[in-house]
């Protein structure tokens, strides 16, 4: 099996966050054990272009259960965790192209998960997407649709198809209902104080906090 990740003896402490992840996903997980037996993806070969973190690997371990050939990169060079890309290739025989800082190989990484020459597409920013339809023209014929997780890729992918450019349907994860009531307000709020505490290291707590402008 082919892959390219940083270092594939991180496995186990990945496998570690998976684990935990799953137990904090019961939608998810509910899904995988309902169609892991009469698997209605077999034959299915989906390419990912996701952030490589615990949470993506529930989702993928969840389509490789429901019978998904797999192959996945990083959409952002900046947010895989090693560990996890490590413990997906190790554990659930994914191919996984992404580790951290992966600035310079990151379209090559992109253009490793179309060797399996897919019929659905997962795509969070667009990249994967408009590489295909630049580079891989070819291999839209296998393809019968795809999922775009952020407002930046729809807005991208929607200039496509405004310009005739789009080749397949994709469904705009961003425009769901539970997405914008539930991850918009909730999960963003929570990753932005998240990423002020991992940048600036400190504590929150005893501080005066001032939002502006959001």
């Amino acid at each position: 099996m082919e892959y390219k990740i940083k270092n594939i003896s991180l496995s186990e402490k990945g496998k570690l966050k998976i684990d935990w992840a799953e137990s904090r996903m019961p939608v998810l997980m509910n899904l995988r054990k309902k169609y892991e037996n009469d698997k209605p993806l077999k034959g299915i070969k989906i390419a990912g272009c996701l952030h490589v973190t615990k949470e993506t690997a529930v989702l993928v371990r969840a389509f490789k259960a429901a019978g998904a050939e797999m192959k996945l990169c990083g959409c952002n060079p900046l947010s895989t965790q090693d560990d996890v890309a490590a413990a997906v290739v190790e554990y659930d025989k994914i191919p996984v192209f992404a580790w951290r800082a992966n600035h310079d190989e990151y379209y090559w990484c992109i253009e490793e998960v179309f060797k399996i020459e897919p019929n659905i597409t997962l795509d969070d920013g667009g990249d994967l997407v408009f590489t295909l339809h630049e580079k891989y023209p070819d291999l839209i014929k296998n393809v019968i649709g795809g999922t775009q997780e952020t407002t930046t890729g729809v807005v991208r992918l929607r200039a496509m198809e405004k310009d005739g450019k789009l080749k397949y349907p994709i469904i705009a994860s961003n425009d769901a209902e539970t997405k914008w009531d539930f991850d918009n307000v909730l999960g963003t709020g929570q990753s932005s104080l998240g990423g002020i505490k991992r940048s600036t290291n400190i504590l929150i707590a005893g501080k005066y906090v001032v939002v502006s402008g959001y």
